[in-house]
């Protein structure tokens, strides 16, 4: 795929990874729709773009993706601005382990994910009037282990995967000319990594400290991407039309290694 010319919308771009893959798509030529929940965070971020890229080039919502109306608000008004959409990257998601915060993340990761490639469906299908394009959901290299400090991030990012793979090899979704692409980087230079609180029983002070010395023991001996390494396999999935299905793990000491996930039939 072409990006020059095409229509993207982007979930939880504000800041992060989803800023860096909204840049990587500017860059190429594309008109895109970004959304995230912070209002504020996302203005000042539209202002900064539309500056460089032109505010005919760029639009923002706040949107929270675990309400179904807003959703659909979103991608309507994505299509009403710029006539179509090509691209959607399902990228919003969030971490933590303790009650109430993991229901928020399953939420977030799980249902968010599912409803914006529901949607995206219906405005991407080419029996429908669309124009096929690509989705490109983001999971994580914690999805593709398992991860005893992060149980419940690592189960939601799992279940990314699953998703997105089962859609992409779905025969409905296949013929209405639609692709789906799973990205799952390891750790990138965001404010979710810096923020990791691993999952414990214990909330006294010996036990933070003793889990704040095991995360960054386990950063140091991964590594920490820059967000431009992550986008650009972002873009990979995007372009690349020979790839559907594709789960792209990207980290720093492998780079990109395609992995292959069984398919049950």
């Amino acid at each position: 795929m072409h990006i020059q010319g095409k229509v993207a919308l982007v979930t939880g771009a504000a800041q992060g990874l989803g800023y860096a893959f909204v840049r990587a798509l500017l860059d190429k030529g594309a008109k895109i729709c970004f959304c995230d929940i912070n209002t504020n965070q996302g203005e000042a971020t539209l202002r900064e773009l539309s500056e460089k890229y032109g505010a005919d080039n760029v639009m923002f919502r706040r949107c929270d993706v675990t309400v179904q109306e807003e959703m659909e608000e979103l991608f309507k008004a994505t299509k009403d601005r710029y006539g179509r959409i090509d691209i959607v990257c399902n990228n919003a998601g969030m971490g933590g382990e303790t009650y109430p915060q993991w229901e928020k993340v399953v939420d977030v990761n799980i249902k968010g994910m599912t409803r914006g490639s529901f949607i995206a469906f219906e405005y991407l299908r080419n029996d429908k009037g669309g124009n096929g394009g690509v989705i490109v959901n983001i999971s994580s290299a914690a999805g593709l282990s398992v991860n005893p400090m992060s149980p419940v991030y690592c189960a939601t990012k799992s279940a990314i995967i699953a998703l997105s793979r089962s859609l992409a090899v779905n025969e409905e979704v296949q013929k209405c000319g639609i692709r789906v692409n799973t990205l799952c980087p390891s750790f990138a230079d965001t404010d979710l990594v810096r923020q990791i609180a691993p999952f414990s029983l214990h909330e006294d002070d010996q036990t933070k400290s003793e889990n704040t010395a095991k995360v960054t023991k386990f950063l140091s001996a991964h590594g920490i991407m820059t967000t431009e390494t992550v986008a650009a396999s972002f873009i990979e999935l995007v372009t690349d039309e020979t790839k559907n299905g594709a789960v792209l793990r990207v980290s720093k000491g492998k780079g990109n290694e395609y992995c292959k996930i069984e398919v049950s039939v």
